[in-house]
Formats: structure tokens, sequence, C-alpha cells
């Protein structure tokens, strides 16, 4: 019989941490774990409450699945017993990483992989004033991917002073839905002259349709507008990318269909993640392979991470090992 349980964490952030949508000082994380004859599968999400998710609300969702876990509720029938979001993100991965540990394997050789490489990640610059996010960048200059959040009208000051902090690093900005067209049309341009290679959700989602047709002076990548499959019609012809992240899409096995379809599709991909730690980096890490950019730097972000936690170094984040997750 597998027994579901089901905790709470709040992991603090080294500092605080701020979007356009407002600020944090801790990351707040809901574990679920499998126990069966002495193996335990795990998997971590974050409610995010922009998408109508609480800690609580997923927690009580999770928990309210014990009695059909331990009558035989499975992986396969979880995809269709919740939909996309945070809790079956959770439950998703911790039966792949119970699965594994049945078949004495890792995930990637269930998924039918090959072997996950390192891969680089962005380095996240929280939202703050030209002369703090240049502050940033300078102490992370050294890094080849910077990711900026913006989000105010300040936007071109801001990516102005980060470049002037890390003339070398690569640039992509992220404004978290806060742009409008006009906005779009006034800051894209000079945003590429600056050298900025993507821009992640400029409008909001649901009025995204603006961008449908338009010529674009660097590629656009969907992030609040992408959940699962599902959400691929609407994208073509809007934007050039999606951004993949697990607990937009309810876990590991709808991502990977996910990454399968966009790039049949002729999207560019980017897997990225919500601030958490390295047990909820770890599953994406097999999404990451191939991706044209990953943003899997949560765990940086925090005051302390798991142990064992994720190895990032210079040749980027090493793949899990079976002590943490797969």
């Amino acid at each position: 019989m597998t027994d579901l349980h089901v905790r709470t964490e709040s992991w603090p952030l080294r500092g605080e941490f701020r979007i356009s949508r407002g600020a944090r000082t801790r990351a707040e994380v809901v574990v679920a774990e499998l126990h069966e004859g002495g193996l335990v599968g795990r998997g971590e999400c974050v409610p995010y409450a922009r998408y109508g998710e609480s800690v609580a609300g997923e927690h009580e969702k999770l928990l309210a699945l014990s009695s059909e876990i331990a009558r035989g509720l499975d992986r396969d029938t979880l995809q269709t017993r919740l939909g996309p979001g945070a809790a079956r993100n959770a439950l998703d991965c911790a039966f792949w990483d119970l699965e594994a540990k049945r078949a004495r394997c890792r995930v990637w050789e269930l998924v039918g992989q090959p072997e996950p490489v390192p891969v680089v990640t962005a380095y996240t610059l929280s939202l703050d004033s030209p002369d703090n996010m240049r502050a940033q960048a300078l102490q992370h200059a050294q890094r080849p991917l910077l990711k900026l959040k913006l989000g105010g009208r300040d936007d071109l000051a801001r990516v102005a002073a980060v470049r002037d902090g890390a003339p070398s690093a690569k640039l992509i900005v992220d404004a978290n839905e806060a742009w409008d067209i006009d906005s779009f049309f006034e800051l894209a341009p000079a945003m590429a002259a600056l050298g900025v290679s993507m821009i992640e959700q400029p409008l909001p989602a649901g009025q995204d349709q603006a961008l449908a047709g338009l010529e674009r002076p660097l590629p656009i990548c969907a992030d609040e507008s992408c959940h699962d499959r599902q959400s691929l019609d609407e994208l073509e012809g809007r934007y050039d990318m999606v951004n993949i992240k697990l607990d937009k899409t309810g876990g590991l096995s709808e991502a990977l269909l996910l990454r399968d379809a966009a790039r049949a599709r002729g999207f560019s991909v980017m897997v990225g993640c919500m601030l958490a730690t390295s047990l909820a980096m770890a599953p994406a890490l097999l999404v990451a392979q191939g991706a044209e950019i990953v943003d899997l730097d949560g765990p940086l972000l925090l005051a302390e991470d798991r142990n064992p936690g994720l190895v990032f170094d210079a040749a980027g984040i090493a793949p899990p090992p079976p002590a943490l997750w797969g």
C-alpha cells in the first residue's frame, strides 16, 4: 500500500525578491511524499496566488487524495484526477521518484531520455531602482545569463544600468504582464539595441492577442499565457517561445509532453521555475535538456537549500543525485 504524506515548508530568501506584482522574503512550498515498503518518492510545488492557488488550498487538495492513493491511484490516473497546477506537480513528481526507486533506475531512463548533462541557468535580478539593479549586475557580472525582472516606468533605464554593470552577460527581461501594447512598441526596439535577447510575457495573459502578427525586434516568450498543451492554440502567431514551469503544467508528465508539442509547432523552449528548493528544480532539469533558455535558479536565491541539493558550478546545474530526487 502507498501512503501519502504532505507538509508545508517555508524557506528564507537571501533578501527581498520583487517582481511587478509584489515582493517576498520567503519561499513557501508544499512537499508530497509517497511511502511504500520502505521507499519514499518526493515532489515539491509552489502554490501561486496569480493562478488562484494558496499553500493551504494545495495542501488540502493533496490530502484529499490520500485514500484514493492507498486504493491504487497512480500517476496516469492522476493526470485526469487533478487539473494542471501546483498540487498535481508535487504528486506527479513524487510518483516519478517512487517509480524510479521501485525499478532501481533513474527517472531519465524511465522517460526514455539520454542521461542528462549540466545546463547553464539564468540568474534573476529582482525588480529595483536602476542604480540598485546596476549594483546587482556588478555583483553577478561573471554569470553568462542574467534575467531582469521589470514592470515600471523606468524599465529602459533599468536595462541600461544592468548592461553597464554586466557588459558581457546575455540579458533577458521579464515584465510579468506589466506592460501594455504601447509600452511594448516603445521599449522592445530600444531593449534590442541594448542587447536584450528575449522579452518574457510583456502583456497580461488574455490581452496578448495584440501581439498577433507583429513584426518583433526580438523574440517574445509566453509565461503566464502558457500552462499546458491546451495553451498552444492561442499562442501561435503571438509568441516565439514558451516558458515551461512544472507548477503550471501540473508536473513532469505534462511538461515533457508540452515541450515536445511546442517544438513540433515551431516554438522555442524556455524552462523556468518558481522560488523553491532543489527538490522542485530536479525534475525540471529533465525538461531543460536542449532548451534554448534555462531559468532554474530558485535555490541560488535561497538563504539555504536542501541537503543534498543541486550543484551549481561553472559547467551549469549538475543532474540531481539519487538522494535528492529521481
